[in-house]
């Protein structure tokens, strides 16, 4: 059996869009089915504006109660002027908030990784997702978020996997 639908799922968070234009509200996810979530940011270097992320905890795919996921004591930065796969993985640490600011340097290629449990969440609350400000005016940066679903609690195919965010 291979990896996808085994060991993990791949749901977009947010398409490629220029966060400098506006701010990006996350998709959704729903954590039920999981152990935890690994979301992935990815930005070009296109701006001088520097990264900034929100993490949302929701207790409904769309509508309902939606709060701060105060839980963020570290993540995981590479960056670049150009990616070349050489790049390696910096620690960063800060106190516990649903809000990561000036992640990286200006101008550089980024990629963000927050580790989420899904026994982290508020009693009531499934689903998250990761929001990203409004990044300022210069010039345009397009941010990406991808969530990787791991811990599955029901191994399927892929063609078999349950909408996560029903």
């Amino acid at each position: 059996m291979e990896a996808l639908g085994r060991l993990f799922d791949v749901v977009v968070g947010s398409a490629p869009t220029d966060s400098v234009a506006a701010a990006i509200t996350g998709n959704r996810v729903h954590l039920k089915n999981a152990g935890g979530c690994t979301i992935l940011v990815l930005t070009d270097g296109g701006s001088t504006d520097i990264l900034d992320v929100d993490l949302q905890q929701a207790t409904a795919a769309s509508g309902g109660t939606i709060g701060d996921l105060d839980i963020i004591t570290h993540y995981y930065l590479k960056e670049a002027t150009t990616f070349a796969g050489s790049e390696t993985w910096s620690k960063v640490t800060q106190s516990a908030a649903s809000e990561i600011t000036n992640a990286g340097s200006a101008s550089k290629q980024t990629l963000l990784v927050i580790e989420v449990e899904a026994t982290q969440l508020s009693d009531g609350y499934e689903w998250i997702s990761l929001n990203v400000p409004d990044q300022g005016t210069n010039g345009t940066k397009y941010t990406a978020v991808l969530y990787l679903l791991r811990d599955l609690n029901v191994q399927r195919a892929p063609a078999n996997l349950v909408n996560p965010n029903a």
